[in-house]
């Protein structure tokens, strides 16, 4: 099947399974910018326990009860207790303080961030998991085999927008013409145009690809194409099996912003890159205002001592010394 048709087909099915979103988005009025757009304007935190793909103990469950999902925020609790601090004489991690991976659920109470297909899997080819297999293997070799999110470069469209263990806030800025995402994670800026220009001509190309949005109704829709093939779809421990699963040059991705509420954001994006899945598949992901939050610089560049160190290790371990 075409891919444009495939894709379309992927986002027509999210937004049906998106009904009670879109409803609540009709039912509720969002304030406007003063150039009219939808007010999206703050500061969003998504962190959450719910892990990206389902757990193979929950098969064909697609939603918790609320029980369930009592005790699995429960269970998260008793072992961040249990790591508690340093033992004496044990330094714990250096960053330990400001792990922010969150303490619930999603407020769906879905068992999984991927809503399609339907099992809450990420529909892996065989060459996407050769590819990941790969990258895991020769880690250590160098450091084109690292994860671009370990060097710095950046976490990619949509990982970006994916929980991660810490930093799991973004600022949306919206000015005439334009939206932006401040992303706290590698303190990215990424800027999309709303004005109906049409995408760069298909030899420009880049690590976040060339995002182009609209409007409909209250939601944003971002179409994003020509992407370089150096980036991975998802970099951050909660990717689960597409950590090392690099992007190509046909991936596709749309994204979709919905305000329900004056404080929820409903998250979607569909990924389609034919090259390293076999059907498109989508994630949702709430979004909720924090207006307490303060997001800091992220002092990370690309050439860090972590990636010198890593490298150093394996050829200390290689070498015996």
């Amino acid at each position: 099947m075409h891919r444009n048709i495939r894709l379309a087909l992927v986002v027509a099915a999210a937004a049906l399974g998106g009904v009670s979103a879109a409803g609540q988005s009709g039912a509720w009025t969002p304030p406007r910018t003063p150039d009219g757009q939808p007010n999206l304007q703050g500061v969003w935190t998504n962190a959450t326990i719910t892990p990206l793909e389902r757990p193979a103990n929950l098969r064909d469950k697609a939603f918790l009860t609320e029980a369930e999902a009592a005790a699995l925020e429960r269970q998260a609790a008793s072992a961040r207790e249990e790591d508690g601090p340093p033992r004496a004489g044990d330094v714990g991690s250096y960053n330990q303080f400001w792990f922010d991976s969150g303490e619930r659920v999603v407020s769906t109470r879905r068992t999984s961030l991927v809503v399609d297909p339907p099992d809450g899997r990420v529909p892996l080819r065989p060459e996407a998991e050769a590819a990941r297999r790969n990258n895991a293997a020769h880690e250590g070799d160098s450091y084109e085999f690292m994860s671009v999110w370990d060097r710095c470069i950046t976490r990619g469209v949509p990982g970006g927008m994916f929980p991660a263990g810490y930093n799991n806030a973004y600022q949306i800025v919206q000015t005439p013409g334009y939206v932006m995402i401040h992303y706290e994670m590698i303190h990215e800026p990424r800027i999309i145009p709303i004005d109906g220009r049409a995408h760069l001509p298909s030899r420009v190309r880049s690590w976040n690809g060339d995002p182009r949005g609209h409007w409909e109704g209250n939601t944003l829709i971002v179409d994003t194409t020509n992407y370089n093939n150096k980036g991975w779809i998802a970099t951050s421990a909660a990717a689960g099996r597409i950590k090392g699963v690099p992007q190509t040059e046909s991936l596709h991705v749309v994204e979709r912003f919905t305000p329900i509420d004056a404080n929820t954001i409903t998250y979607e994006a569909t990924i389609d890159d034919p090259a390293m899945f076999t059907r498109p598949w989508t994630v949702s992901i709430p979004l909720h205002r924090d207006r307490a939050y303060t997001i800091y610089e992220y002092a990370c560049h690309e050439g860090n001592r972590a990636v010198e160190g890593v490298l150093r290790g394996a050829r200390a371990g290689e070498t015996g010394k």
